[in-house]
């Protein structure tokens, strides 16, 4: 479910990039400022305040290659402002993503019950899974947050428009490559970056995950590559910047953060063990009570009832098991 949200989020977040870029997609036959509500907002409050950055950080650096130095140095600025945030959310996610691993059981016992399970116990059944989720403190999001990724967006629609309506920045070039004209080879190095970040993003993960991974694998890296390769080379040095910054961040991630939760949550765990809300005894009786039900009456009336008594005394089992002996 966690890799199912974060996918959407990520194809929701290329269809508002797309929309930004096909509102400047003829600059080179317009090239007058963006109006209207939408993309003049962003040239006025984004893209102009980003335009004076990075010509200050071009003639800082100073050279023929200042100012796409420029775009690398701000998208490294950025980036590592946001890194503590990113990284405490891939704390909790990884955390997260642990102790799912202890509860997985139930999860599984219940899902496969409530595949033919009647309406009305299915009900039930769905909300035994809110239950193993609530009495272990375990989130249904999976941890996943996407605020480092919309921190992010209005600085590439910034960016974008920065290049596109400055013929002092699009003229510009960075060994050799001109900052407002498309890029494959910066766009291929860029690719490789996010490539080699979602590579390693599967070391320690089993192979059951790293197949429902394998979508994301694809995804992250093809946007990257099909953006860059249509935006102009200074956004792409965005990517390649950013790039480096989510190698450096997935490096962390996989050989210090992660074996040290790993290590957090075992210990908690063997202090606090995971509460049992389901098992086999308690579902067959579930189930049979929920037949007995059905066939009494000809309904499913009553199922609700009798799932509920035995779903308050599956809950109350979980407290005893919690009580200090």
């Amino acid at each position: 479910m966690r890799n199912k949200k974060k996918l959407l989020l990520l194809l929701g977040l290329a269809a508002v990039m797309m929309l930004v870029l096909s509102g400047c997609a003829n600059q080179y036959q317009n090239p007058k400022v963006p109006t209207g509500f939408f993309y003049g907002s962003i040239y006025k409050y984004l893209a102009v305040p980003m335009q004076k950055l990075i010509v200050w950080f071009g003639q800082l650096v100073g050279g023929s290659n200042g100012f796409g130095w420029g775009v690398i140095l701000i998208t490294l600025i950025v980036r590592l402002i946001l890194l503590p945030l990113m990284l405490h959310q891939t704390q909790k996610s990884t955390r997260q993503t642990e102790k799912m691993k202890a509860v997985k059981p139930q999860i599984n016992m219940i899902q496969k019950a409530r595949a033919n399970a009647p309406a009305a116990q299915a009900a039930q059944l769905s909300q035994l899974t809110m239950d193993v989720y609530k009495k272990n403190n375990l989130s249904m999001t999976g941890g996943i947050g996407c605020l480092p990724l919309l921190l992010q967006l209005p600085i590439f629609a910034g960016l974008y428009q920065a290049v596109q309506y400055s013929p002092q920045i699009a003229k510009q070039a960075f060994f050799g490559i001109p900052l407002g004209k498309p890029s494959i080879v910066i766009a291929i190095i860029a690719t490789l970056f996010y490539v080699g970040q979602s590579v390693l993003s599967l070391v320690g993960i089993p192979p059951e995950q790293r197949k429902q991974m394998m979508t994301m694998m694809v995804v992250g890296p093809g946007m990257t590559l099909f953006i860059s390769l249509v935006a102009p080379a200074a956004l792409a040095l965005y990517f390649l910047a950013s790039g480096i910054m989510a190698l450096v961040q997935q490096v962390i991630t996989t050989y210090v953060i992660m074996p040290k939760i790993k290590v957090d949550v075992d210990r908690e765990l063997k202090e606090n063990p995971i509460v049992t809300v389901i098992d086999e005894a308690m579902l067959a009786k579930m189930t049979q009570t929920a037949t007995a039900a059905i066939g009494s009456t000809g309904s499913v009336k009553g199922v609700e009832s009798q799932a509920t008594q035995q779903n308050n005394r599956s809950r109350n089992a979980g407290k005893q098991q919690r009580r200090p002996k």
